[in-house]
This record gives C-alpha cells, sequence and structure tokens, in this order.
C-alpha cells in the first residue's frame, strides 16, 4: 500500500494524527512530536510494524490506529492500552486509571529504561514472538510487568491504595499477582505468565526469564524480609515453587516444577521436589552462560544435553 494511501486510512481513522514526512514526524494537535520520537528506536519500531499489520490485515487498521499509531510517545500508549483494560465501568473510570498509570511512566526514567528492555526480551527470547507490536498489544506477562512497575511507584511514594488497586486489576485481568512492594528489574520476560505469584518482599534481577505457574512466596504467616532474592539472568521454570528468603544466584537455571527452599549458587541448575543441583552438592556443574538469556530449559551445561 503506498504511503499516501495509508497515512489517508490512519487519517480517516486518528483525526488528529498527520504524518509530516517520510522520517517518521509527526503532528498530534498541532504541536511537532518529532523530534521527542525519532529518539525512540522502539516506539519507532512498534508503529512501523503496526503500519505493516495494517496494511497485511486492513480490518485491523482502526485498531492499531487507537492503540498505537494515534499517539506521540510508547508511554502514552501503553498507559491508554493498560487503563483500557484495568478501568471498571461506572466505578473505575478509564481516565482516573490513565492519570495514575501515565503520571508513573513519565516521571521516572528507569521505567520508561525497563519498559523496552522488557519489550526487547520478549522479541530476543521468545520464538513466538515475531513483532515488538505484538508483545505490546497481546502478551500478558508484558502488560502485567507494567502495570506493576506503576504500582511499585506508587508504592514508593506512600500511595498504597492506589498501588494495591493496581496489583487487584492486574491480577484480575492478567492472571498474575505481583505485590506492588516487590522490586522487578529490566529485561524481564514473564513468558505465558498465568499464575506468577511475586510476593512482597521479592527481589527479580535484570533478564531475568520467568514461565507460567511460577510462585516467589513466603513460608507461612512470619512477616519481615520473607521471600525469595533471584539474581541477574535467571531462569525459572513452569510450575516452580520458590519459597523462603532464599537465593538464586545470577545465571542460575531452576527446572520445570521444582520445589526450591534453599539457595541456588550462581551459573549452577536445580531440579526436583525438594529442588536438588544438578552434579555434586559440593561441585556442581557450572553453566557457561546466562540462563535467562538463552532459555535453554533442558541442559545441565553448554556441553551436556539430556
Amino acid at each position: 500500500m503506498p504511503c499516501e494511501v495509508m497515512a489517508a486510512r490512519v487519517r480517516r481513522c486518528c483525526p488528529n494524527f498527520t504524518f509530516v514526512d517520510a522520517a517518521r514526524s509527526l503532528v498530534v494537535d498541532g504541536t511537532d512530536l518529532s523530534h521527542y520520537v525519532a529518539v525512540d528506536e522502539a516506539w519507532i519500531r512498534i508503529q512501523d510494524e503496526a503500519r505493516s499489520d495494517a496494511e497485511e490485515e486492513p480490518l485491523l487498521l482502526k485498531f492499531y490506529c487507537d492503540l498505537v499509531l494515534a499517539h506521540p510517545t510508547l508511554e502514552s500508549a501503553l498507559a491508554a492500552h493498560l487503563a483500557a483494560k484495568l478501568a471498571i465501568p461506572d466505578l473505575l473510570p478509564h481516565a482516573a486509571v490513565h492519570d495514575l498509570l501515565i503520571s508513573a511512566f513519565c516521571s521516572d526514567g528507569e521505567i520508561r529504561r525497563a519498559v523496552r528492555a522488557d519489550l526487547r526480551a520478549a522479541v530476543d527470547r521468545d520464538p513466538a514472538c515475531a513483532k515488538m507490536v505484538h508483545c505490546f498489544l497481546y502478551y500478558k506477562g508484558f502488560l502485567a510487568l507494567q502495570t506493576h512497575r506503576a504500582a511499585h511507584r506508587l508504592w514508593a511514594e506512600g500511595r498504597r491504595a492506589a498501588a494495591l488497586l493496581l496489583q487487584s486489576r492486574s491480577s484480575e485481568v492478567f492472571a498474575v499477582d505481583i505485590h506492588p512492594a516487590a522490586r522487578i528489574g529490566a529485561g524481564v520476560l514473564l513468558d505465558h505468565a498465568t499464575g506468577v505469584v511475586v510476593g512482597e518482599t521479592a527481589v527479580v534481577g535484570d533478564d531475568t526469564s520467568i514461565l507460567h505457574g511460577v510462585t516467589l512466596g513466603g513460608t507461612g504467616k512470619v512477616g519481615g524480609d520473607r521471600h525469595p532474592k533471584i539474581g541477574d539472568g535467571v531462569l525459572v521454570g513452569a510450575g516452580t515453587q520458590i519459597l523462603g528468603n532464599v537465593t538464586i544466584g545470577e545465571g542460575a537455571k531452576i527446572g520445570a516444577g521444582s520445589v526450591v527452599l534453599k539457595a541456588v549458587p550462581p551459573r549452577t541448575t536445580a531440579v526436583g521436589n525438594p529442588a536438588r543441583l544438578i552434579g555434586e552438592k559440593e561441585n556442581p556443574v557450572r553453566l557457561e552462560k546466562m540462563a535467562g538469556l538463552t532459555m535453554d530449559h533442558t541442559s545441565w551445561s553448554n556441553h551436556d544435553r539430556i
């Protein structure tokens, strides 16, 4: 489809959106925002992919326009997209949820960095994720994680009731329950995500990959620092339960269905119920690469495959 035809169709769906030139510049409500958007490679890629999808499937043109092409920034689109999902008719207006989200996204540079790292993580590690725009629109693990980032910001500001509201709605809508106080790094992949539970004092490092049905939980009703600490680059397999204030070292791998009650050293593999290290306890098999980045669920090391 020629660019001028696409632009005309987008303008019909989104009257406030106009292309300025072929360099992806844009004007929204008369304000030239090209100087801001042009430096955001992730957002440029998402918009390009949205245009491509709309060209291949014209039925999706208004859908992509409303959710992607009509927005000047990734933060604007993300806040609107999440608000539409989290709002409750007649009880929790879309505008109120949007204001909570956009305030958090735009006031915290670390959130903005993490959002883009999470998008790249999905494309890099999930072979089913062919386009970044698909992660942005459809991947509930990504959407739940960004809701948590906003809730965590609110929690840190002392707005705990609002933070708990976002947690509750995220749990209901995405089936992912992350306490607003939990600290989660950047470049995190929640793959499939259904049933993921992360407790209040849990910490998740950068570049981790966590599959569905994972619990980072406590061991009882004792308060205090009681939840797992997951290092950078860890891979946690589906259905795994990691319980208590235990440390999973950087680059480690936890096999699917494991129950982990003790610390796991860096670059090792733990499997089973209760989980045990692959290899001798005093000299476990070491992984050469970060398991959270390789997404290799079935090898003990980079040389020995099951």
